[in-house]
């Protein structure tokens, strides 16, 4: 029996009225002020806090996708709820927001469902927020699209990358990677460790990330490894964290975001 996974944090991360989500999340998109990139990125990094701390940072990398073009969008994002190890399918036929219902891929599912790194855990789906805020900025932009949604939990980048390159597509698949940086250090700490974290990533360099400077390393490290081997351009779209938005400055979380480009011929 197929099932639709309810939104968890519709009221709380992002809007649950459907017409402020919509207007909440236009808002984010037209203040990015970014117009789609030539080409269209094949791969995104966006962070996943509450709308009023990491939307704006968000918004800004979404704004650089070709939205004729894709029609599949292929999510990857930490377990925050539910540990495991490897990576985790839904088993459900759509996940819904207050936008509306987003067909899963059953095609793309099937396409790795036979690694060993993966397996179908509805339970750690079922309260994870870092896939889900993501939803309504992709419901707003995509007329119509499937989605293949992953939990990543304990993986080596070279479990996360062959996933990825299984599922990688052509233009009409994005791969977006979930994730935020630094937890609860002070503003300049935050500030300085983020910084090393975006010179990792502007360097495909996996290995120069650490435990503690991003909760969604594991799918980022992957997505870096896979980058690396298909020569891939990186732009790095903006940093700030919570102290910068809608938090203090003793506490705070960090968040960035990039953009990936396949290799021109």
């Amino acid at each position: 029996m197929t099932f639709i996974r309810p939104p968890a944090v519709a009221g709380t991360f992002y809007p649950g009225d459907a017409g402020e989500l919509q207007r909440s999340v236009r808002h984010y998109l037209d203040a990015a002020a970014t117009p789609a990139a030539t080409p269209s990125p094949k791969a995104i990094v966006v962070p996943h806090a509450g709308y009023v701390y990491s939307g704006a940072l968000a918004a800004a990398a979404f704004a650089r996708i070709d939205t004729d073009a894709i029609t599949r969008v292929v999510l990857l994002g930490p377990c925050h709820r539910v540990a495991l190890n490897g990576l985790a399918l839904s088993s459900a036929a759509s996940f819904h927001t207050p936008l509306g219902d987003i067909e899963l891929d059953t095609q793309l599912a099937a396409q790795i469902t036979g690694l060993p790194q993966v397996q179908v855990f509805d339970a750690t789906h079922e309260q994870e927020h870092s896939l889900e805020v993501q939803l309504p900025f992709l419901q707003v932009l995509l007329d119509e699209f499937t989605l293949l949604p992953l939990v990543v939990g304990q993986a080596a980048p070279d479990a996360v990358a062959e996933v990825l390159d299984r599922v990688w597509g052509g233009p009409e698949t994005l791969i977006v990677i979930s994730t935020d940086l630094t937890h609860f250090l002070d503003y300049h700490s935050a500030q300085t460790v983020d910084a090393a974290t975006c010179k990792a990533v502007e360097n495909l360099d996996s290995e120069s990330i650490g435990d503690d400077q991003a909760c969604g390393r594991m799918p980022l490290k992957g997505l870096l490894t896979l980058a690396k081997n298909r020569g891939m351009a990186v732009e790095t779209i903006g940093l700030c964290n919570s102290g910068d938005t809608a938090g203090t400055k003793d506490r705070v979380v960090g968040y960035g975001a990039w953009a990936f480009y396949e290799a021109t011929p």
